[in-house]
């Protein structure tokens, strides 16, 4: 009976460890990453403003070919939705709900908790064949969900995809 006791208590502790820590870190985060891509910036904003076009170079969807995909709306215009769900990368969507043209694009991302994420394009032209490319997401992650920010990093996720978007939008 005292090992069991004993082993509760570790149990007990191991899972009050990660609660107490999330008291203290923050719930805000904001991931990204940029890159200068070879061409105009008019050609890239017509292409990253189609969020079916993340199919192409977003890491997510290219990790997990087999995700079921559905939209709502014309693609590229505000109010289009596209909905996801897959083994790999879960359940949920994506509205876009800002777009100033030639300029930035903003998305309401949702994953089916917590409150949902905004994400974002932002495009700067360096000459008239140079574009620069910001990538990203800003929200707040929920207690306890807050902890696994700690651990989870997306910029590189976003640096991979916009190096893949460099290629397509380079070929």
């Amino acid at each position: 009976m005292k090992l069991l006791k004993k082993i509760l208590l570790i149990i007990a502790i191991l899972i009050a460890i990660p609660l107490i820590i999330a008291l203290f870190v923050p719930k805000d985060f904001v991931s990204e990453s940029e890159i200068i891509i070879n061409k105009p910036k008019h050609e890239v904003f017509n292409y990253i403003k189609y969020i079916k076009n993340q199919d192409n170079f977003g890491v997510w969807q290219l990790m997990d070919p087999g995700m079921k995909t559905t939209s709502e709306g014309i693609d590229g215009t505000v109010g289009f939705k596209y909905s996801w769900d897959g083994k790999k990368v879960g359940k949920g969507s994506q509205t876009i709900t800002k777009i100033v043209e030639d300029e930035h694009m903003e998305s309401e991302l949702d994953f089916s908790f917590g409150e949902p994420a905004k994400g974002y394009f932002i495009l700067k032209e360096i000459n008239p064949d140079q574009t620069h490319v910001t990538w990203g997401i800003s929200g707040k992650s929920p207690y306890p969900w807050n902890f696994i920010g700690l651990f989870m990093n997306m910029d590189k996720d976003f640096k991979e995809g916009l190096q893949n978007l460099k290629r397509i939008m380079e070929k």
